[in-house]
């Protein structure tokens, strides 16, 4: 009978790159359904992956307990140095600032908030350790190629034939519903958004990008040809301004630093190539077109400059009390075509009513009464957008008007330290909210941690990506250079995403952004 021992050193040997590999499957693929509630009336939930997570660090600091996995590396006191800024910061709401009440409920959230970025950090660990040469990190990358192949397809399944959509956009859909999309709903995957997939795929497309660009071996360009032209496919599907702009900037970054080696002519004729593919897919297809148009609708942006920020009357010539001489020359031809205005702003496609219980105060003024199942009494007000909404969308008009206003306003409470993790949404300090967003990781990183919080979460990745520049001369491998140039780029690509989107507190994206620096990391460590 053969002995189990040779299986068993082996398992020993290779089963954080076990866990890395399953991971890096898992997480993006797995839809986000939820096993119990954690804090009630929260929409955070707890998941299958977070034990799956919980059971990989534990292995692996036991591997580093017994001196089978290594603990130091770059990141490790940058990150230590964040996790206790951020919990003196949750610290300072609750005893100095009182923005977080002395309440289980609240002060619960704030920790709940702190403890999920220590798991999101952990793939850091668990992935720069399972990384012992430079082949283990091209089989991860070329991993997440097959991923991206297998969450367009499933996204093709829901924009076509009404695969199930699991999503996180409020409290009762996170209860794990079973949605499908309707004509105008943009494609999440698996995702709990289509924001959080674009997120994701504004990495996964840079590396493909780099790889398929610059790596000589046939397979792997074929590979990252079809990877990339997929990615792409499903970035256009899920209609996402700010991340196709953001991936847009990434790539030409990825190019730039491919052409280093190549040349200017090289870079130059591959980036034109690119963007060309970029734009026609853009054209192609889906509503990504229009939603950039509504967005660059400088006339309105004009407008609403103009009379909103800058308080600009439109000229009146009224009083000048025109002769019939006078008013020969003066005919409305002279002026310019106004265009009939909408009552929708531009991304807004059904007059949908706000419903108001009756015997609520914003019920009165007009509106349509009508009776629920219950038997209670509702009535339904016109929605009233504000200018801002006219002139950029909604879903920008939300941002300006509300919450990076509020993050601000948190913000200047504690500069140094902020109000603590999950205090920004609230209309005022001391509601409970039942979701966290501020669609600015800048200003979210601001508000609820304060300056010191900022500068140590970015200067986290500020080092990650100097230390892969100023050691890019080691790396003379082209599929090593290209993974970490890739990934890199991805990171830079997320940075700029970070502006219109809470990417960093978007767990499936967050999962996979810090395990791909600890394979980065790694990588430039095995060169």
């Amino acid at each position: 009978m053969p002995s189990i021992k040779p299986l068993l050193y082996w398992l020993d040997a290779n089963l954080l790159l076990i866990l890395a590999g399953f991971l890096l499957i898992f997480i993006p693929l797995y839809p986000k359904l939820p096993l119990f509630d954690i804090l009630p009336g929260y929409i955070v939930r707890v998941r299958l992956e977070d034990f799956l997570v919980a059971l990989s660090l534990l292995v692996y600091l036991l591997q580093v307990f017994r001196r089978h996995a290594p603990f130091h590396s770059l990141l490790v006191i940058p990150i230590g140095i964040y996790l206790l800024i951020g919990f003196v910061s949750t610290a300072s709401a609750v005893f100095i600032t009182h923005t977080v009440p002395i309440q289980p409920i609240h002060y619960g959230k704030s920790l709940l908030h702190w403890l999920r970025r220590l798991e999101y950090f952990s793939l850091y660990f668990v992935f720069y350790a399972a990384v012992r040469s430079r082949n283990t990190a091209r089989n991860l990358g070329l991993l997440l190629g097959l991923v991206t192949l297998l969450a367009t397809l499933y996204g093709l399944g829901q924009k076509l034939y009404s695969w199930p959509v699991y999503s996180t956009m409020n409290r009762e859909f996170a209860k794990g519903w079973r949605l499908v999309l309707t004509e105008h709903a943009r494609v999440p995957s698996t995702f709990a958004g289509h924001y959080d997939f674009a997120a994701w795929l504004v990495l996964s497309l840079t590396l493909f990008a780099s790889l398929l660009l610059f790596t000589p071996n046939k397979f792997i360009r074929t590979f990252g040809t079809i990877s990339f032209v997929a990615g792409l496919g499903s970035l256009v599907m899920t209609a996402s301004r700010a991340s196709y702009l953001a991936y847009l900037a990434a790539v030409s970054v990825t190019v730039f630093l491919l052409a280093l080696r190549k040349g200017l002519f090289w870079g130059l004729s591959r980036w034109l190539g690119l963007i060309t593919v970029s734009v026609v897919m853009m054209l192609s297809f889906g509503e990504l077109s229009d939603r950039l148009a509504h967005f660059f609708n400088f006339g309105r942006i004009t407008a609403y400059i103009k009379s909103d920020l800058l308080k600009i009357k439109p000229r009146d010539d009224n009083y000048l009390n025109l002769t019939q001489d006078l008013a020969l020359v003066y005919v409305p031809s002279d002026q310019p075509p106004v265009p009939a205005p909408s009552f929708l702003p531009p991304d807004v496609y059904e007059a949908i009513p706000e419903p108001f219980p009756a015997d609520d105060p914003r019920a009165t003024g007009g509106g349509k009464l009508r009776y629920d199942a219950s038997g209670s009494a509702i009535v339904d007000k016109p929605r009233i957008y504000s200018d801002t909404a006219f002139a950029f969308g909604l879903s920008s008009a939300i941002r300006f008007d509300a919450l990076w206003p509020r993050a601000i306003q948190r913000w200047l409470t504690n500069p140094l330290l902020g109000s603590g993790y999950a205090t920004l949404t609230a209309e005022k300090i001391g509601i409970f909210t039942e979701a966290e967003s501020t669609d600015n990781d800048y200003l979210r990183a601001l508000g609820e941690t304060g300056l010191l919080g900022f500068l140590s979460f970015y200067g986290i990745i500020f080092i990650a990506l100097r230390y892969a520049w100023i050691n890019r001369h080691k790396l003379t491998s082209p599929p090593v250079y290209a993974l970490v140039a890739g990934i890199a780029t991805g990171a830079l690509g997320l940075l700029i995403n970070a502006t219109y989107i809470d990417v960093f507190e978007a767990s499936k994206v967050a999962f996979t952004f810090w395990a791909l620096m600890g394979l980065m990391v790694a990588t430039i460590d095995h060169a």
